[in-house]
């Protein structure tokens, strides 16, 4: 016997859901394991990660991760889980492990990429690692656009701002919510507030920011500034690029994937959950002549 994979927790996941109901996710967890795995041996379901998760709950949580980038489940609020319409339809005597690894799991692999077996027999310990890591990072960047593609449009200006600051800007202020010309705020270019930038920023769930945003933005700069930053949680047409790159003025275009990307780096919005010591040969040690 062995523990599941993270990826045989989708049906039992879906199935838990399939009445409809919000779960809180530590609920969710408990009640897949106590319908499913609660015969496995102790000594399995004790088992931890490196980090002292038990294992077993991880893998679950990470099965339901994958399950709402699929679109097979969502979070109502935050802490929550429930089931979405695709979950719904999807039949589970009709939907095999290798199809919902197709769904869900594909578009992080490249077109014609070897199989799962092969990649990790012809992968180093260290590449195994780094591409676990990398998962990691791209699965938190997904969840930190969908929250700022639902947070209030005024504390998506705010985050902006302090990414900006947290980037080694100078101090900032934020513009008044009423009449703020297109500018939502604006931060000194370093320190000593030797020089302005002004700010726009766009929460959009799907639609681009088009060519008139830009121009308004551009319009709404005063004399004291040629420089300025517009960021948004979607994409840039390709009028709005080209607007911005020939404005007389530094138009700095910053999308939703780039967005995150520097959050991420920065710190803003994320937060260290686990780290993980790797100790290798100390080949000084047994070279030194003292011992």
């Amino acid at each position: 016997m062995e523990l599941p994979k993270f990826n045989d927790t989708f049906l039992p996941i879906i199935d838990i859901l399939r009445d409809g109901r919000i779960v809180p996710g530590r609920e969710l967890l408990r009640l897949v394991e106590e319908k499913y795995y609660s015969t496995l041996p102790p000594e399995l379901l004790n088992q931890t990660t490196k980090s002292g998760d038990r294992l077993l709950e991880n893998r679950i949580a990470w099965g339901k991760s994958y399950l709402k980038k699929g679109g097979l489940v969502h979070y109502p609020q935050r802490g929550y889980v429930q089931i979405t319409e695709k979950g719904k339809s999807a039949k589970v005597e009709t939907i095999s492990i290798d199809q919902l690894a197709s769904d869900v799991i594909g578009f992080y692999k490249p077109e014609g990429a070897i199989s799962e077996k092969q990649e990790i027999a012809n992968s180093s310990p260290q590449d195994l690692i780094d591409s676990g890591i990398e998962q990691i990072e791209d699965n938190v960047k997904i969840e930190l656009l969908q929250k700022l593609k639902l947070i209030d449009p005024f504390a998506f200006e705010r985050v902006i701002l302090i990414l900006l600051n947290r980037m080694g800007y100078g101090e900032f202020i934020e513009t008044s919510k009423s009449r703020d010309g297109g500018i939502d705020g604006i931060i000194n270019e370093d320190q000593l507030g030797l020089e302005k930038i002004y700010i726009q920023a766009k929460r959009y769930t799907d639609n681009k920011v088009r060519e008139p945003d830009i121009r308004n933005f551009i319009g709404a700069m005063s004399g004291d500034t040629a420089k300025g930053i517009f960021v948004t949680t979607s994409d840039f047409d390709e009028n709005a690029k080209k607007k911005a790159k020939a404005a007389h003025h530094t138009i700095v275009l910053v999308n939703g994937l780039r967005l995150v990307e520097l959050m991420y780096k920065f710190g803003v919005g994320v937060q260290v959950k686990n780290s993980y010591e790797v100790k290798a040969l100390d080949n000084d040690f047994f070279e030194n002549e003292d011992i």
